[in-house]
């Protein structure tokens, strides 16, 4: 037994399934199956790669049981006709051969359906008008360009009549012995999430008047037909559960605890082995999307699946940001039997054999960014911020080099850092050139106004320490040291050059941009502050910084709660992901914040369902958003401007932090290569990229040196 995490670690069960231990992937839709909803190369190789990192149970998610009827995304694999069991047993078979259990989410999409399929959404009552999200404007334009939104067609609402609901039931129970056919150990049918099952159960949704419509037991009988017949149709050697919202967060009227309960009470009579708890939410609101069944909370939906495991006889499986330590606790304390996980799995697909070989730290950390998600609202397939192999498993990213090179690596972020490491792991001989006095760039101030940053800088660090990596800190990387130190190849990782911007008043002592506050917090050439802060308050930071204070974002976070040397009204000009992630930090300590910007569209760095989540906290913090801003100048006491309509707005201030300006440098970049030496330029200094795109494009240059 493993002294760390015995409980997750444990082997169980679940109904004739045995499993190696209690960490499950969670069912997802990817969007890596073909355009035929067929299983193919690069399906199998994400599969495999879970598998091969320790996880006891793989199952494929959202497979379409009537496909392309109740599609919801693009490359969603399909289990409709017999035509797909090949390609499914493919991926059965690499799974088994890692020594995991392999199953099959059965899906229909309902009224959450894919409006491109040209199919209608089934539903069992069409929606009134003011069920609709409204929450289209967040998307960018070129967001909308990219997903091709722009050219989808109208969805149109069916409701369904007993021939479909027939239909339906026959197409799970189809699916269910393609799925057993096909090689899978166990099937979970798709209860939440808005989707059939969920639409039928809500009673927001289910207007009904029928068996199907009124109390619990009519909005339930679909489900649980569903069960019966797919139960009947696999026998009972074949694991079966349901995935079923505990709750409906923020949806008057909506599913409530003591209606999953009953829900799942229901399903184990019809002859489930195992209860999946999520949930699901008012899709108007836009902090929802990221408050249900992908959670911000660590935890969130933790107490639920305790009280419904307490109300039925088989095991449950808890989902929904649970940090290992607390999935060892609860399971411990029979308050889950399994927990399934989904970004932290694709974060760093071994993390379940980290967790065995007592290598926690190890784990490449999930940042909670909602890249992965956000990828498939905008109907592309899933990524991952922190790790770009996801969903690319076959294209040879670590595989030791023949040829060992002297590669050369100038800036000490996380662009630079990621690409010395995985450079160090192919074998070359790498050397870390930073002029600062730490690693970290920029990563450092980002993990103080957004906490989970912290996490993958720690982890950065930590493999660079772990590594053979030469690192020279207080170096600047001239043409005569670069020289001198004979590299086959240079890396440029400098990053971004932040000019403040061409605004009236930028030379005003209230005023500061983004070098200014990485000074102020970090402690660092304070002198540059001199105009801008007093003697006592440079001193405090210089201070925090000899003592290494400043290393710890953490810290900072916390002591800024009680002590910033800004004043009450701050404007902040810029409204991308710094400007807006700033604007939360200081709204949070108690600052009345304005932000302003000549971007008629706000958020740009943020995912969609992260960018949904800043905008509702905003609101709910007082902060003021002005996008569409022209002629913006900033005056002792005030920043003025005109709004969209031409009138002149004057917003007081305190402080004005201008927040943009940042672009691509590439003059280093440019010197070396005139000097004659290999170049490679990456992150943030080639463009703004943020964290993905710093990670990736290490990733990516690390791969073909």
């Amino acid at each position: 037994m493993p002294t760390s995490h015995p409980h997750l670690l444990a082997p169980g069960h679940i109904g004739p399934m045995e499993l190696r231990n209690r960490l499950l992937l969670t069912a997802m839709g990817t969007g890596y199956a073909e355009e035929d909803g067929s299983c193919g190369d690069r399906i199998l190789a994400f599969n495999r790669s879970i598998a091969e990192g320790g996880t006891a149970l793989v199952t494929m998610g959202v497979v379409g049981v009537g496909w392309p009827l109740g599609n919801n995304m693009p490359r969603q694999p399909a289990i409709s006709e017999d035509r797909f069991i090949p390609g499914i047993r493919r991926v059965a078979d690499v799974v088994h051969e890692a020594g995991a259990k392999f199953a099959i989410q059965l899906h229909f999409g309902g009224m959450v359906a894919n409006a491109a399929a040209g199919q209608p959404a089934w539903c069992p009552s069409v929606p009134l008008e003011e069920e609709d999200s409204g929450l289209g404007a967040a998307y960018l334009p070129e967001e909308v360009e990219a997903g091709g939104f722009a050219n989808l067609p109208p969805l149109i609402y069916h409701e369904m009549t007993q021939a479909d609901i027939d239909a339906v039931i026959a197409m799970f129970a189809q699916g269910a012995r393609r799925a057993k056919e096909a090689g899978a150990d166990g099937l979970e049918i798709h209860g939440g999430h808005g989707y059939l099952f969920s639409s039928f159960l809500s009673p927001v949704t289910n207007r009904r008047i029928d068996v199907y419509g009124g109390s619990l037991e009519n909005r339930a009988r679909l489900l649980v037909d569903t069960v019966r017949a797919v139960r009947s149709a696999v026998g009972p050697d074949t694991a079966l559960w349901c995935k079923i919202d505990a709750v409906e967060y923020g949806r008057k009227g909506g599913i409530t605890l003591d209606d999953a309960i009953a829900t799942a009470r229901m399903v184990e009579a019809a002859g489930a082995d195992a209860i999946t708890t999520t949930a699901y939410h008012d899709p108007r609101v836009g902090a929802l999307h990221s408050g249900s069944h992908t959670p911000q909370t660590p935890g969130l939906n933790a107490d639920k699946a305790a009280a419904i495991k307490a109300a039925v006889n088989i095991p449950v499986i808890l989902s929904g940001r649970i940090e290992p330590d607390l999935g060892d606790k609860v399971i411990a304390r029979n308050e889950a039997d399994f927990i399934a996980m989904g970004r932290k799995l694709l974060a760093d697909p071994a993390l379940p054999n980290k967790l065995l070989a007592g290598r926690e730290q190890d784990i490449l950390p999930c940042i909670y960014c909602y890249t992965c998600i956000s990828a498939i609202y905008e109907r592309q397939t899933a990524r991952c911020a922190v790790n770009p192999q996801t969903g690319f498993e076959e294209e040879g990213w670590l595989t030791r080099t023949e040829t060992p090179k002297r590669v050369l690596v100038i800036g000490g972020g996380p662009a630079g850092m990621e690409a010395a490491r995985r450079l160090d792991a192919r074998g070359h001989a790498t050397t870390l050139l930073e002029q600062g006095n730490r690693l970290g760039g920029t990563l450092q101030f980002a993990s103080i106004a957004y906490a989970p940053n912290e996490r993958i800088l720690d982890w950065l660090r930590r493999g660079i320490d772990d590594s053979k990596v030469d690192v020279r800190l207080k170096t600047e990387a001239t043409e005569d040291l670069v020289r001198s130190l004979m590299p086959d190849a240079v890396i440029v990782a400098t990053g971004a050059r932040r000019d403040l911007p061409d605004i009236p008043g930028t030379h005003l002592p209230h005023v500061l941009g983004g070098d200014d506050l990485r000074r102020l917090v970090m402690g660092e050439d304070m002198d540059g502050l001199r105009d801008k802060m007093g003697l006592a308050t440079r001193l405090a930071a210089k201070a925090s910084a000899m003592t290494g204070l400043t290393r710890d974002p953490g810290f900072i976070r916390e002591a800024s709660k009680s002590w910033l040397p800004l004043g009450k009204r701050i404007v902040i000009v810029g409204g991308d992901l710094v400007g807006l992630e700033l604007a939360e930090f200081l709204a949070e300590r108690g600052r009345k914040i304005a932000v302003i910007d000549e971007n008629s569209h706000f958020g740009r760095g943020l995912t969609i369902v992260r960018r949904w989540r800043v905008f509702d906290e905003l609101q709910n913090l007082g902060v003021t958003l002005r996008p569409g801003h022209t002629e913006i100048a900033i005056e002792s006491d005030h920043v003025a401007a005109r709004d969209p309509q031409g009138v002149t707005v004057q917003m007081p201030a305190d402080h004005v932090i201008v927040a943009k300006g940042a672009r691509g440098e590439l003059g280093l970049a440019h010197s070396l290569e005139r000097a004659g030496f290999a170049i490679h330029a990456i992150g943030d200094c080639t463009g703004i990229g943020y964290i993905e795109g710093a990670i990736r494009s290490a990733a990516q240059v690390a791969r073909a040196i």
